[in-house]
């Protein structure tokens, strides 16, 4: 269960960053010209406190992949995970064991005390089914060394040298967050029914900013809180202007204010807003651009 996230905390933590790091558009603009695509990410590094790792979403990346990285960010720096669409898009939470025990098995763990919370985006076609959800979250691990255990069951497919990461050191919490995107979340009485769920099972509830595609929902319903910036007013395509940056950050005082750690992160890539609106919004709430 949920507890005061207030009591008996530090004073939490703020990390505002992007959503994914490799995108030929911002080259030139927002990474200066010639630099090399291998150093983008630290790059990106020096001027953010977290990542999104969303390559993850699309397949089962490797160890080595995870291990690269790490090595090129600060110590103190954070990346989230994105789940893979294959338990979220294919299998639709059902079933998912193996899957899951396949993703945690791929390299993840290899981030250490850089692994961030583990972000679940469901599609707009699923619909609020709390038996479906109930299932899925008590199959979560919530330690890394849970994660360890699970990952133990992986498949064939990750068969091979190099291709799993099973070791951890000291066990830490491992943090989960649920994005949602079909209409029947918004429903009032769907809305409670989820708020209890995620509660019980403390898990964050994603506040994602959609310009009005899919529902917007700021419920608290963990010790920490997630948001993605998809886009104010075009999905994916239009920045935030400074009174739009200024409200978001009145939001993320208020939700540090109750003693929750916040991650923040931009997805409003195309017209590369994406890290420079990160930066400002940092600037705002001083969340330590670097």
């Amino acid at each position: 269960m949920a507890t005061d996230p207030s009591a008996g905390r530090a004073q939490p933590h703020v990390r505002v960053g992007i959503s994914g790091w490799r995108y030929a558009p911002w080259r030139g603009t927002f990474y200066p010209p010639g630099l090399q695509q291998a150093r983008e990410l630290s790059y990106a590094a020096e001027r953010l406190t977290s990542i999104e790792v969303n390559g993850s979403f699309y397949g089962l990346l490797r160890p080595s992949s995870y291990q690269a990285w790490a090595a090129q960010v600060p110590d103190d720096f954070v990346f989230s995970v994105k789940g893979s669409r294959f338990i979220t898009h294919m299998k639709k939470l059902s079933d998912v064991r193996v899957p899951l025990a396949n993703f945690f098995a791929s390299g993840i763990l290899s981030l250490g005390p850089k692994l961030g919370p583990v972000l679940w985006q469901l599609p707009p076609n699923l619909a609020f089914d709390p038996g479906r959800l109930d299932e899925f979250f008590r199959l979560l691990p919530r330690t890394s060394r849970a994660a360890a255990a699970l990952a133990a069951e992986h498949d064939e497919r990750l068969a091979g040298d190099n291709r799993t990461w099973l070791a951890v050191g000291e066990d830490a919490p491992l943090r989960h967050a649920l994005e949602v995107r079909h209409p029947s979340f918004g429903d009032e009485q769907a809305g409670r029914l989820l708020v209890d769920l995620l509660t019980a099972h403390d898990i964050a509830l994603v506040v994602a900013d959609t310009a009005g595609r899919w529902p917007f929902l700021e419920h608290l319903t963990s010790d920490f809180v997630y948001a993605r910036l998809h886009g104010d007013v075009e999905l994916y395509v239009s920045g935030y202007d400074d009174t739009a940056l200024d409200l978001w950050a009145e939001r993320v005082r208020r939700w540090a204010a109750t003693g929750r750690d916040v991650y923040v992160y931009f997805d409003n890539d195309a017209k590369v807003r994406a890290p420079f609106d990160a930066m400002a919004l940092a600037s705002r709430v001083h969340a330590g651009t670097r």
